[in-house]
């Protein structure tokens, strides 16, 4: 062993020349010792000899994933659930302070390891096991990236239809798979586009996410103010988005923490596998700062510039209008379609890094690391983006239902069998060189590779939350039961049976072997110390 880690303290880098093979200047160096097994161990998956992102760099990947049509189009619909707006902001505001504390969390374990989300979940689902939940994030995150690329791809159409009219033909007559022939070009122009950036590494991703956020912003304010402006000020602007009747206090309830089940919902995705970022900042102090910046303090200013925006569509187009992609269309000014259609784009290709590209690439390393490189994975996930049509299923409500609901179900038992393993078994201590032997005398070995409790977690606290997210809907449609309220709550379901059945199942038959404080081993990562 040349090198070792502690607490969340690095050895400092080595020497240019023993740089790893295969690594770019763009990658941070990962240090892999003498005795990790090549099954679990590559440039990628290893620990980082230095982490070196500040809370601004947190604070940008957070603004990169709030900033996006989605992201505009979720926090407008939460202003039409027939509830006041000011307690939509009440309900806004606890949803995202909700999200920050459990970001937290889910940070910490890869922050002071140094390694990715799959590697940290081979404590508490074994050096094997781990793969589990590597493979369903993994092909949650496949789908995802195409319907972002997709969405993206529609606001580059918009701008090439306005400066090169020849290109309506293009749209209307031919077309092959579903999707016409200007959509392929513009996905295909986003799809190397994205490819790209992601090949260069993840220091190229984090200057990218640096400077795309605040653009956004600035193009945002630039048309809240237009659209203010046009609809004759702000006392014209009526920021209720509901058609329905206010509802009464007491009724307004039950919507507002449908609203913030709703917020915390969205971002279950990044939530999970933030450990793929918050490894590479230097303290875990800077990754709740940066965490609070980009969250509760970010997503509020952001939904306020889009309930402004969408409200200001009623006076200035006649209608409400709640994609910004849209809004910007019914400007007639090419400079605005422009800029308006650019930023959209940046925005979304944004989020789609962050969230939907660099989570596979590390996911499907992890199952084959000499095989799969991170840049594989992340190509593997690009591939199957293109393979899936997200174009065709994506307008499907039935599609989504069964599929996206049905593998996101999954996510909040994993994130409660992750904090339950960290928190409450582990006491925040883990040996970071056992995430990487193969010896059935590893901590992490437990019976071949898996720890039986987590995966029994997985099918007891995952079929609760798949049916929770699922049958809902099938069972209204039939006339049986009204039960499509629950569908909201599936995470807070999956995640707090995954919790506490994870915590009980190690308390009457463990597997995790608790570090005592006094171990001397020092590749242990002890979050409980202090910074």
């Amino acid at each position: 062993m040349t090198a070792t880690i502690i607490d969340q303290g690095f050895t400092q880098p080595a020497p240019a020349a023993q740089k790893p093979n295969g690594h770019t200047q763009s990658d941070p160096e990962t240090l892999i010792k003498e005795g990790y097994d090549p099954r679990l161990a590559n440039k990628d998956l290893a620990p980082l000899k230095k982490q070196t992102w500040s809370w601004y760099n947190i604070f940008a990947f957070w603004m990169s994933d709030v900033h996006s049509v989605g992201g505009y189009v979720t926090a407008g619909s939460l202003f039409a659930l027939g509830i006041a707006s000011w307690q939509v902001f009440i309900a806004l505001i606890v949803g995202i302070v909700i999200v920050q504390a459990l970001v937290n969390l889910i940070a910490k374990p890869s922050q002071r390891a140094g390694v990715p989300f799959p590697v940290t979940m081979r404590f508490v689902f074994g050096v094997r096991g781990a793969n589990i939940p590597a493979i369903i994030r993994g092909i949650i995150a496949v789908a995802w990236y195409g319907v972002q690329t997709f969405l993206a791809s529609e606001s580059l159409n918009i701008i090439f239809l306005k400066f090169i009219p020849a290109s309506q033909t293009l749209a209307n007559d031919y077309s092959f798979l579903g999707l016409s022939a200007l959509g392929w070009i513009s996905y295909g122009i986003l799809w190397v586009a994205q490819a790209c950036v992601f090949w260069t590494g993840m220091d190229t991703i984090r200057k990218f996410t640096d400077w795309a956020g605040p653009l956004v912003y600035a193009v945002m304010f630039i048309l809240a103010i237009y659209l203010v402006v046009r609809a004759g000020g702000l006392g014209a602007i009526d920021l209720n988005l509901s058609n329905s009747a206010p509802l009464g206090f007491m009724e307004s309830i039950p919507v507002m923490i449908t609203a913030i089940a709703l917020v915390v919902s969205y971002f279950s995705g990044p939530m999970l596998n933030f450990g793929d970022f918050s490894r590479y900042c230097g303290s875990y102090k800077s990754v709740k700062k940066g965490n609070f910046w980009g969250l509760p303090v970010n997503f509020v200013v952001f939904s306020l510039l889009t309930v402004v925006c969408a409200s200001a569509t009623v006076p200035v187009f006649g209608e409400l209008i709640t994609d910004p992609i849209k809004t910007v269309e019914r400007i007639d000014t090419p400079l605005a379609i422009l800029l308006g259609g650019l930023t959209f784009v940046t925005a979304t290709v944004g989020i789609n890094i962050v969230a939907n590209f660099v989570s596979p690439a590390f996911d499907f390393s992890h199952v084959n690391p000499q095989k799969i490189s991170w840049r594989t994975g992340g190509m593997i996930a690009a591939v199957g983006s293109v393979i899936i049509t997200p174009w065709n299923w994506y307008s499907n409500d039935q599609a989504i239902h069964y599929t996206l609901d049905l593998l996101g179900a999954l996510i909040g038992p994993l994130f409660g069998i992750l904090v339950a393993g960290y928190f409450i078994v582990a006491k925040q201590r883990i040996a970071v060189d056992d995430l990487f032997t193969m010896d059935p005398k590893g901590r992490y070995w437990y019976r071949n590779g898996f720890n039986p409790n987590a995966v029994l977690t997985v099918l007891l606290a995952g079929i609760p939350s798949i049916c929770c997210a699922v049958l809902p809907s099938p069972l209204n449609e039939m006339g049986i039961i009204d039960l499509t309220a629950l569908s909201n709550f599936s995470w807070f379901i999956g995640a707090g049976l995954g919790l506490a059945i994870f915590a009980l199942l190690e308390r009457k038959r463990p597997q995790i072997v608790r570090l005592a404080d006094s171990e001397s081993d020092p590749s242990v990562s002890d979050g409980a110390a202090k910074e």
